[in-house]
């Protein structure tokens, strides 16, 4: 009978040292995996808080205001603060993206 024979050669067993930089290349994966997950949550987390932020200021802008004028302005403002907000996360995670 006739053997098939293969161009390519069988695989050699992994050294001691491609099996230590396979780990290290792992672990770092992981590390760095764990730090963008982190950047990811601050970020998220700090844009809600300022957010909130500036809901509540907003409010309480509004309660205090002694005209429509003022009313209206606080609104706006509390807007303005909003988008700042999300603004200021969506680049700071583009960022992080360009980074990692």
């Amino acid at each position: 009978m006739d053997q098939i024979s293969s161009s390519t050669p069988p695989p050699q067993p992994a050294t001691s040292s491609t099996a230590a930089a396979q780990r290290r290349n792992r672990d770092t994966s992981v590390a760095s995996r764990l730090k963008k997950g982190w950047l990811w949550f601050t970020t998220s987390f700090r844009e809600r808080i300022r957010y909130i932020k500036a809901i509540f200021l907003g409010q309480t802008k509004k309660m205090m205001a002694k005209d429509e004028k003022e009313a209206t302005e606080a609104d706006l403002q509390a807007a303005k603060m909003q988008v700042e907000a999300a603004d200021d996360a969506e680049r700071t995670k583009m960022n992080l993206e360009k980074a990692f």
